[in-house]
């Protein structure tokens, strides 16, 4: 399936959460809390298998990705030491767009992973543009000089929290990875036992 790129309001007010970040798709949560459709508000209480599908889904969407890129990570989580639901969150946490989203440099994950899709930041010093890259202990991301002018009015106004494993500063435009996160850094939080034993079919 490819990414999604239809109305935005729409998946949070499906999945009943916060997934996506811009206004409008807070707004049309907030307005109406019901899933979307004429039958939004009499809908039945879902399966087993639906309930996996539903925290999937958030996944998906929070950190706009497509299934087979979910699948991947879960193969590779999976082939780790530990909890695979905790293995594969904490590798989507150390994703390049979501570092940048969480770090301040970005409004949402979308705009996040366009910036790096268009070059704009510098790996250890070489420039990238795939920002599924995962990020070790140790890697420092800093901002091309020509893009700089282009964080001027960003910075500061995203909501982050502040996160223990990276140092942002924010006037040098650089983030350096201090340590790996913990699951208890992950910013989005599912039933991990109903989104594994989907995934796991």
């Amino acid at each position: 399936m490819s990414r999604y790129i239809g109305p935005k309001g729409r998946i949070n007010r499906r999945l009943g959460d916060l997934i996506l970040e811009n206004s409008g798709a807070i707004k049309a949560l907030n307005r109406r809390p019901v899933p979307p459709g004429a039958h939004g508000q009499g809908r039945h209480k879902l399966s087993e298998y639906g309930e996996g599908l539903r925290e999937k889904q958030k996944v998906r969407y929070f950190y706009g990705l497509t299934d087979r890129q979910i699948r991947n990570l879960f193969q590779k989580a999976a082939q780790l030491k530990g909890n695979t639901g905790e293995n594969l969150m904490v590798l989507l946490e150390r994703r390049v767009d979501n570092i940048v989203r969480v770090a301040g440099f970005a409004r949402t994950r979308a705009q996040a992973r366009q910036f790096v899709t268009h070059g704009h930041w510098y790996l250890n010093g070489r420039r990238i543009d795939v920002p599924s890259i995962i990020l070790k202990a140790g890697d420092e991301l800093k901002v091309r000089s020509r893009n700089r002018n282009v964080y001027e009015n960003l910075i500061g106004t995203s909501e982050t929290t502040p996160r223990g494993w990276l140092e942002v500063n924010h006037a040098e435009r650089t983030i350096k990875v201090l340590a790996l996160p913990s699951f208890d850094d992950c910013s989005l939080r599912v039933d991990m036992n109903k989104m594994i034993e989907f995934l796991a079919r």
